[in-house]
């Protein structure tokens, strides 16, 4: 309903059945038509307080249920601020500015980008809602194949994508082919703690690639990133939330 209506602001619950918010919110990021400013998210939390901590830090704002009549009044002042805020007062005089064309892309892209290192901000430092202690290191994948528990090394993972209610395990030989694809049960979320980030990188909310094994990314007419690892002949889709990886250096 919001890539159909395209609303200026959106409340999403952080828990819900189906996805979470943070979940939609990605996927309402990577989805939003190009040229349209990505809408303030406004997060409605139960978590303990030391995760709200992570959504203060940000520029998009929270909400704690029960919601206070008084706590929703002062979010909708803070919305209706950030909506009425004159770009133009904040970074006159527009160097370069060619066209109105030009300039308004421009107000889009500086929004979009505070929005979603704000997003970024929030799916990456918000905690669970139980404090678990952390998750030890993935070495081995176990994946049933038939009647037999296939064992594979961490090291020889391509990539992780998930696909309905698997995630696809792609692995290369030592000869850099692709030997095998393998599913398990494991979600992407669940395993992203037990990667090393900087081996793994996360690219999509359903894709974890290992760096090392980038060969190429690709930008298409309309913007959006897709890149190629070493021994697969499928392009894999870049997050716009993750396409600050790969600006070049």
């Amino acid at each position: 309903m919001a890539l159909e209506h395209l609303p200026s602001v959106l409340f999403l619950d952080v828990r819900m059945p189906g996805c979470t918010g943070l979940e939609a919110a990605q996927d309402i990021a990577d989805q939003w038509p190009a040229g349209q400013p990505l809408p303030v998210i406004v997060f409605v939390t139960a978590f303990d307080h030391y995760a709200v901590q992570a959504f203060e830090q940000a520029a998009l704002d929270y909400l704690v249920k029960p919601v206070k009549t008084e706590r929703l009044a002062a979010c909708i002042q803070r919305i209706q601020a950030h909506l009425h805020s004159s770009f133009f007062k904040q970074n006159e005089p527009f160097a370069g500015i060619k066209s109105a064309q030009s300039a308004t892309e421009l107000i889009v892209n500086s929004a979009d980008d505070q929005l979603l290192n704000s997003l970024r901000h929030i799916i990456h430092s918000a905690p669970p809602s139980t404090n678990q202690p952390p998750a030890p290191r993935l070495h081995r994948i176990q994946a049933s194949v038939g009647n037999q528990i296939v064992f594979v090394s961490i090291d020889q993972v391509l990539c992780f994508e998930a696909a309905d209610k698997y995630v696809r395990v792609l692995t290369s030989s030592t000869d850099g082919a692709t030997a095998r694809e393998l599913l398990i049960r494991t979600p992407i979320k669940d395993l992203l703690p037990q990667l090393n980030p900087d081996e793994f990188w996360q690219i999509h909310r359903s894709t974890l690639v290992r760096a090392s094994a980038i060969e190429a990314v690709q930008r298409d007419e309309l913007g959006k990133l897709s890149l190629q690892l070493r021994g697969m002949s499928e392009r894999l889709a870049v997050s716009r939330l993750y396409a600050h990886l790969f600006r070049a250096m």
